[in-house]
């Protein structure tokens, strides 16, 4: 199938110019009036019959769609430097979707960090001020709230990320450069793909789409050819910040994990080992070339437990080195990084084999996760 293009090209006059190309043959030419009115008398069913079956399915997943996803503008209040007055702008915009009949929005949290207010538009074209339910920084991750009647929101249907195969459909609904509600269409062209959040942690198992992804896109929905929300378009790999057709979302699996417990808790509650750990930077400098460094040991904690050690004295002023952590339930862990997304995919009451080096030797043990606040 062959890929077109369309160029719409503005006039300095402000003027809008565009050609439409017909291919077939002219038999002959009708004045516009005519045609205008022969079109008009076209019955439903002739103009139905125009659309393929693929583009009347898209069109109807879009119409579907569409009424769920919301315009998100970042707002800040700029006071006179002069007077004693102040006035809201925009600092930048976003997307975003509607969760649950509660008035549930969310977004990526780059999209609103720094507001001083949020505003959510929706298809009508109506505006609420939306408050902050919480925030996941390291999963660019945020959930808003608008005060909008129940019947006036459609939350969009959830998949399942790990069902997803590559050159699976995949569609991407959200604002471009502030253009509200533009739908794009491609495939998944690859899953597993990591990126780093604000924070510089690092966000795995993305999902990577050739859809069209633009600034402002960000927040919005990725959906599946059922129309299922199946991640949340985050960024892309261009030099020109414009799509370059690789884009990323955020798989929908990790979104309903994080936004259950922002819904819930106001933030994300985070399962731990009962350790301090050295950072990289200390680790690498103690000649510790892989793993996470124990500095100590929480008291009654799983890791106490399990009899996990820290740095410690052991006469005439010397310190000897605790354990290092280098596996978590199978998976290696090299840094802080990949303890922390090992650890995030159990809860608090889970017991996981950790495996440690100590005195350069390798040891596995059990320990029970505990909840970190």
């Amino acid at each position: 199938m062959g890929k077109f293009v369309t160029r719409i090209v503005l006039a300095g006059t402000g003027g809008l110019f565009f050609t439409i190309f017909f291919y077939g043959v002219i038999s002959s030419v009708a004045p516009v009036a005519n045609l205008a009115g022969a079109l008009a008398d076209l019955p439903p069913a002739a103009a139905q019959a125009a659309l393929r079956p693929e583009e009347e399915h898209l069109v109807k997943l879009f119409e579907k769609a569409s009424r769920s996803v919301v315009f998100i503008t970042n707002a800040a209040i700029k006071r006179s430097f002069f007077f004693n007055t102040s006035r809201e702008v925009s600092q930048g915009s976003g997307s975003g979707f509607v969760w649950d009949k509660k008035g549930h929005i969310v977004t990526n949290y780059h999209v609103i960090a720094g507001a001083d207010s949020i505003i959510v538009s929706f298809d009508s074209k109506t505006s609420y001020r939306a408050s902050v339910v919480g925030v996941a920084m390291d999963k660019d991750l945020a959930v808003l709230k608008v005060d909008v009647p129940a019947a006036n929101l459609y939350p969009l249907s959830v998949g399942r990320s790990d069902r997803l195969k590559v050159g699976m459909m995949a569609v991407a609904i959200g604002n471009p450069f502030g253009l509200d509600r533009s739908l794009s269409k491609g495939v998944i062209s690859a899953l597993g793909r990591e990126f780093r959040s604000l924070t510089g942690r690092t966000i795995t198992s993305a999902i990577q789409t050739d859809a069209a992804i633009n600034p402002g896109n960000s927040g919005g929905p990725l959906l599946n050819s059922s129309g299922q929300l199946v991640g949340v378009n985050t960024t892309i790999i261009s030099d020109s910040r414009s799509n370059s057709g690789v884009g990323f979302a955020i798989p929908v699996n990790t979104v309903t994990r994080v936004v259950d417990q922002l819904i819930r808790f106001g933030k994300v509650k985070r399962p731990a080992l009962g350790v301090y750990n050295f950072s990289d930077e200390q680790a690498r400098y103690l000649d510790i070339e892989r793993g996470v460094a124990i500095r100590n040991v929480a008291k009654k904690s799983g890791a106490a437990e399990a009899g996990l050690r820290g740095i410690r004295e052991v006469g005439n002023g010397r310190i000897a080195l605790g354990d290092v952590i280098i596996g978590v339930a199978g998976e290696a862990v090299d840094d802080e990084d990949d303890l922390l997304n090992a650890l995030e995919k159990f809860k608090g009451g889970d017991r996981v084999k950790v495996k440690i080096l100590r005195d350069g030797k390798e040891k596995t043990v059990t320990i029970k996760l505990q909840e970190s606040e």
